[in-house]
């Protein structure tokens, strides 16, 4: 006779994040509600901002509560504190649409670190206003939606994006290379929500062929910048940047090939921060807390 062995379930794990003006108890007040509810934190960042006298947290923890009894938890004290939070469960991966032009670097990229679990997201659909990157989308078995956009045009499409962003039910939007320049209305309904990646070539070499203006100068650092999403063309609060050097010998094709390699690296840090909930707004800047 066999002796039955229980199963041992492992708790939840959340991420907490918030903000409120900097002020004493914060911290104590946070870690007591979730010791009261029988929680353990795993991990805990702070930081307070003494400019804007604004004061950041992130708090990954395990325990026996379900995210709707830790958001009324946590929506009980957050007037003390003047506070605004938000409570995740692990488990649950970001929706994520990607729009994209030609250029296939970054969605390439994207698609093969979330097939090697190295990206924590779900990519639920992509959008172009061009057809050429339907077959390198559906080998990853996703939906590919063919928007094609001109200036007379555009509103009619953007409305067909924010159709897919409800239909697909996304939490997250991702330019990778998509060479249109989003209205003022689409920004700011996905404000928070979108990020975006370019060459940090500006203001200096702007319009068509940056790497090859790069060239003409001869720079010494190739570098790239992903950021949220405003009007402000290129403008919007940073999250991560990247840098590679270079030097004489090299062409303006291989400026190209570092600038995309510099591009695939810093877009996916962060889309990856911004899944796992370390970037905090700032005003116009960003709080990131990584590992």
């Amino acid at each position: 006779m066999s002796a039955r062995v229980n199963e041992v379930t492992s708790p939840a794990e959340y991420i907490l994040t918030l903000s409120c003006p900097d002020r004493p108890g914060v911290v104590a007040a946070v870690s007591g509600l979730l010791a009261r509810n029988g929680c353990n934190i795993i991990e805990s960042q702070q930081f307070g901002d003494r400019v804007a006298q604004r004061f950041f947290m992130r708090v990954q923890f395990a325990g026996p509560l379900g995210e709707d009894e830790l958001n009324a938890a946590f929506a009980a004290l957050a007037p003390d504190f003047a506070m605004e939070f938000t409570v995740r469960d692990v488990a649950r991966k970001p929706r994520v649409l990607i729009m994209v032009s030609k250029f296939d670097h970054c969605l390439n990229d994207l698609l093969y670190r979330v097939k090697a679990k190295t990206l924590g997201i779900d990519i639920v659909a992509v959008v172009s206003n061009h057809p050429d990157l339907r077959p390198l989308t559906q080998s990853y078995g996703i939906d590919y939606h063919h928007l094609p956009v001109t200036p007379e045009t555009k509103p009619r499409q953007e409305a067909e994006v924010l159709a897919l962003v409800e239909h697909y039910q996304v939490d997250l939007v991702v330019l990778a290379r998509y060479m249109q320049v989003l209205s003022q209305d689409l920004c700011e309904k996905l404000a928070g929500r979108a990020i975006n990646i370019h060459h940090s070539f500006l203001p200096s070499f702007k319009g068509a062929k940056p790497y090859h203006q790069a060239y003409d100068r001869g720079v010494k650092l190739i570098g790239a910048t992903a950021h949220y999403v405003t009007s402000d063309l290129d403008e919007g609060p940073i999250i991560e940047q990247e840098v590679a050097r270079v030097n004489h010998s090299h062409s303006p094709e291989d400026l190209v090939a570092i600038g995309r390699d510099v591009e695939c690296v810093t877009l996916a840090r962060a889309v990856k921060w911004h899944a796992e909930q370390r970037v905090l707004l700032d005003g116009h800047k960003t709080i990131v807390f990584p590992r």
